[in-house]
């Protein structure tokens, strides 16, 4: 559309903020002075617009502006349109904020919902057991559904009426009595079906996940975890008997209107399900009602003594096998209470202790048991409440602990002491970690599920089958015989260790088929005494294995973005592994485009296809990864494609990069990525290359001047970049030669070259001295802050003082280590051997374990920096200590964060701090200075590409 032009009007311009009806001007001719304006018309029915009248030119003389009429007020086209959009977008809009409302009302409603099922979770998981045992009792009195129900759902069916009857019948004793036991007055605080589904659920959890496969618990171990279950729950109950009891009482309400207003509250959030928890009112009267007495180890261990005792009397199985319908049945005890006789068990004695052992017929169910074991603990369906205090946060109402002190005084007492704002970054990390949502990856969970139908044994999942046992030789030779024998019992181990992996794989699997339906859920995170974090939910996590990882994702998802399609296919590189992942970016690309093919095949046919995802390092996770990338490649924008994936950025031997910042190592710096290269430093091939070259020198060596010529010359060809790794790992954190040992042989019994377990173990040894001779060559630095560091806590220890400090996050960390006292409580089962802590400190514990518990302070101090920051940025976070997790679209975002906040780290003086912070505590103890410095700049890895990749 033409614009018309007019002449420059010498008076001021119009007003612009209000709209008016003006009439043109007629064209080249001077601007008239506009009319009064009229009322605007009606948006619903706009005015017909007149058209605009046209001055008639007069001959011969100019008309003055007396003689000719005013031009009528008509309303421009331009400003109609104007007027009739303005309608539509303001009607518009009025749409999208009801539209908006309802999505917020919605949102609401459903936030309630899953708050409800949250509490109920949390409140009434035992409750509702015990009513489904009553329940199956009401139903199967004739027994016609028995063999229709799980295997362990008919175990416990059995077991319940009893044990319940039995836990009743003490109950009643112990109320008559005058001279009662020590575990009567906590045994009486819950109703006895309650109490029996607690012990049934736990004893058969404990012996699930006993390490020795063999379907078996110590007795004292299993006690407190009974006694502990029963004590949390008797909380969870009576916050709600003294909510209620107050709610009902009005007495001091009348008194008190505010003490009304926050009874009020109180109801609210337990019949309500906590709508408004958030007010600080409500959080301290709840903490208040929850505030009860602790029992104590003792008590809880006296009381879960007798309730196994009583589940001993009260559990039975019968065997189906040899019976005959005029046989009597063979009902024989479920579990048994053994003495375990002295084991060598890795090197060391295990002395002669009890044990509650599972008969063969409930061990041979385990596998299909643990889908139907109560989990408390089960990730949540809403964002946990917001860490406060030591046990303000977490769950809404089982207890939570924002550190796992595992009843060591010093380290609470410590927390506990500091003021909430030193604490402010940590709390707000912890809520950072468990406020991000994530979601089952269904399609990866089927091809799990499937795999594990058809009996594992592929892709990391453990074979459903055991290891046949060595027939026996037929020979008399006792040698042979003997051979035998070990050949037998290894097996046996082996399978044991099968069944143990069976058990396990099945729990993460049962919470991923409990949580498959939900739209997202959180996991409440808390720390190790070092300031690490932690999920709290036990089994299906992010922390977990690569089964976990694989069927974990985000449950929001973002779109890829130019950057976030190359870093999706760096990922799934870095998880096909294989020697990959030590490649340049570019080199990584390329493979994942030469792969594109088997890419889409495991996509699309994860089970039946050509599997190619299966030979990965990690297949679960790179399988997740092929479909993701597969679903944007085949997608008609690629860089639009939502990924819920999250992509996967970690530290070099994160270790050795704290250490190498801390000395300002250059040449250490530079094995573990801190200085710039063009393609990633991988510190276990150097030191895989520095162990070869000693032994295949010393291979070259006289044998009858140097006895380890031998042993290297068998292991020449065993030596690789997995054969170290793991021991490289973990020197910086304090790996023993016997742990290093232990390391090693391990890795040369899977290539399985060498089967003589005397060479083994010698080779084992030979191979460890020379890889941590090889590890003090490459970072003398990492090794003199080592010495100064356990120099300075032996010092520390010798004033019989744990050695403590303040993270740069402001944490206080107590080293727990202390000479424990072993002390004897009588039980109605046996006398049970408890150890409390003492006074005294273990200085050796003190002294080795505080070079890597420091370095764990600092790994964390930079996972929270990082976490604060990348929220700041809108950034969905995840860390697993020194890996990071977020959106591919955000990976460039998150690499930036993470390298300026290990700078803005390293930038503080930290151990100058440290000394000083010693010096204060323990002013009459001379601590040696700080070791010297090298003349790294810390700030070049701002520009290191593989810092963390």
């Amino acid at each position: 559309m033409p614009l018309l032009l007019a002449p420059i009007s010498t008076c001021a311009p119009p007003q612009r903020p209000r709209l008016r009806s003006l009439s043109p001007p007629p064209p080249m001719v001077a601007v008239l002075p506009a009319p009064a304006p009229r009322p605007a018309p009606s948006r619903s029915s706009p005015s017909p617009r007149p058209r605009p009248s046209t001055p008639t030119p007069s001959t011969g003389s100019t008309s003055s502006p007396s003689s000719t009429p005013p031009p009528t007020p008509t309303r421009s086209p331009i400003r109609h349109a104007l007027l009739a959009d303005y309608s539509a977008v303001e009607e518009e809009l009025a749409i999208i904020l009801e539209r908006e409302k309802d999505r917020e009302r919605a949102r609401r409603a459903d936030h309630r919902r899953l708050r409800q099922r949250q509490v109920k979770a949390e409140t009434e998981a035992w409750a509702r057991a015990a009513e489904e045992y009553r329940q199956l009792e009401g139903e199967m009195l004739d027994r016609h559904l028995a063999p229709q129900l799980p295997y362990v759902k008919s175990l416990f069916l059995g077991w319940f009426e009893p044990l319940r009857d039995a836990v009743a019948r003490d109950q009643d004793v112990q109320r008559r009595k005058r001279v009662k036991h020590v575990y009567a007055k906590y045994l009486l605080l819950l109703p006895a079906e309650k109490v029996a589904v607690i012990v049934m659920h736990k004893m058969m959890g404990l012996l699930m996940s006993s390490k020795d496969g063999c379907g078996s618990v110590r007795v004292v171990q299993a006690a407190h975890s009974i006694g502990e279950a029963v004590e949390r729950e008797y909380k969870v109950q009576a916050f709600f008997q003294k909510t209620r009891r107050k709610t009902r009482s009005k007495t001091e309400s009348e008194n008190d209107p505010g003490l009304d207003k926050e009874q009020a509250k109180c109801r609210k959030l337990v019949k309500s399900l906590v709508r408004r928890r958030k007010s600080t009112e409500a959080q301290k009267l709840v903490q208040q009602e929850i505030e009860l007495e602790e029992w104590g180890t003792e008590a809880q261990v006296k009381l879960g003594t007798r309730l196994i005792e009583l589940l001993l009397d009260s559990a039975f199985v019968q065997s189906p096998a040899d019976q005959t319908p005029d046989s009597s049945p063979d009902f024989r005890p479920a579990f048994k209470h053994v003495l375990r006789k002295p084991i060598v068990e890795n090197g060391r004695l295990k002395k002669k202790h009890f044990v509650i052992e599972c008969d063969p017929l409930v061990h041979e169910g385990f596998e299909s048991t643990a889908r139907h074991v109560e989990i408390p603990y089960l990730p949540m369906l809403v964002p946990p409440t917001k860490w406060k205090g030591y046990d303000k946060g977490g769950h809404l109402f089982l207890p939570s602990y924002v550190m796992r002190t595992h009843g060591v005084k010093d380290q609470k007492e410590a927390i506990k002491s500091v003021p909430r704002k030193q604490l402010r970054k940590v709390f707000e990390a912890l809520d950072i970690l468990g406020g991000t949502k994530w979601r089952v990856n269904r399609r990866v969970h089927d091809v799990v599920e499937t795999i594990w139908s058809r009996g594992g044994g592929i892709a990391g999942l453990v074979d459903k089958g055991n290891i046949p046992l060595p027939e026996q030789p037929e020979t008399e030779d006792p040698d042979e015989i003997q051979k035998w024998k070990w050949s037998v019992k290894k097996t046996k181990k082996a399978n044991r260790e099968l069944h143990a992996e069976r058990c396990d794989t099945e729990l993460k699997l049962s919470v991923a088929r409990k949580m498959r339906e939900e739209d997202g859920f959180y996991y409440p995170h808390n720390l190790d005494f070092r300031g690490r974090a932690y999920p709290m939910h036990p089994h299906l996590s992010h922390l977990g294995s690569d089964l976990c990882r694989g069927v974990l994702e985000y449950a929001e998802g973002r779109p890829l973005g130019k950057s976030g399609l190359r870093w999706l296919k760096i990922h799934l590189a870095n998880k096909y592994g294989g020697g990959i992942e030590k490649l340049s970016h570019e080199s990584k690309l390329t493979f994942v485009e030469d792969h594109l093919p088997d890419i889409f095949d495991s996509a699309a046919n994860p089970v039946d296809g050509n599997c190619w995802w299966i030979n990965a390092e990690d297949p679960f996770q790179c399988l997740a990864a092929c479909m993701d990338l597969s679903n944007a490649l085949e997608s008609s924008s690629p860089h639009g494609a939502v990924s819920h994936l999250p992509i996967h950025q970690d530290g070099s031997c994160n270790g050795l990069q704290h250490y190498a910042a801390l000395g300002r190592d250059y040449m250490g710096a530079a094995a573990v990525n801190l200085v710039p290269g063009e393609k990633p430093a991988d510190i276990y091939s150097e030191i895989a290359a520095r162990v070869l070259d000693v032994v295949r020198e010393d291979s070259m060596k006289d044998p009858a001047t140097d006895p380890s010529v031998p042993l290297a010359k068998v292991l020449v060809d065993e030596v690789d970049r997995k054969l170290v790794k793991q021991t490289v790992m973990t020197s910086v954190y304090g790996v023993t030669f016997i742990g290093a040992r232990q390391q090693i042989m391990k890795r040369l019994q899977e290539k399985g070259h060498i089967t003589d377990d005397k060479l083994l173990y010698d080779v084992s040894c030979y191979a460890t001295r020379v890889t941590l001779d090889a590890l003090g060559q490459m970072f003398q630095s990492a090794r003199a802050i080592m010495a100064w560091l356990g120099d300075c806590a032996k010092m520390i220890a010798s004033k019989n003082q744990p050695v403590r400090w303040t993270s740069p996050v402001g944490l206080p960390v107590v080293q727990p280590y202390k000479k424990y006292k072993n002390y004897m409580i009588r039980t109605s089962l046996q006398c049970l051997a408890l150890r409390r802590e003492g006074d005294a400190i273990a200085t050796q514990r003190q002294k080795a374990a505080f070079p890597p518990n420091f370095v764990h302070s600092l790994d964390s101090s930079h996972m929270m920096m990082t976490a604060i920051t990348c929220k700041e940025a809108g950034l969905h976070f995840a860390g697993v200590h020194d890996s990071f997790w977020v959106h591919a679209c955000d990976v460039d975002k998150m690499n930036q964060i993470l390298r300026e906040q290990f700078v803005e780290l390293y930038s503080m003086p930290i151990l100058e701090n440290l000394l000083e912070e010693f010096q204060t505590l323990f002013p009459t103890v001379e601590f040696p200075p700080c070791p010297a410095q090298g003349n790294f700049d810390v700030r070049e890895v701002l520009t290191s590409t593989y810092f963390f990749n």
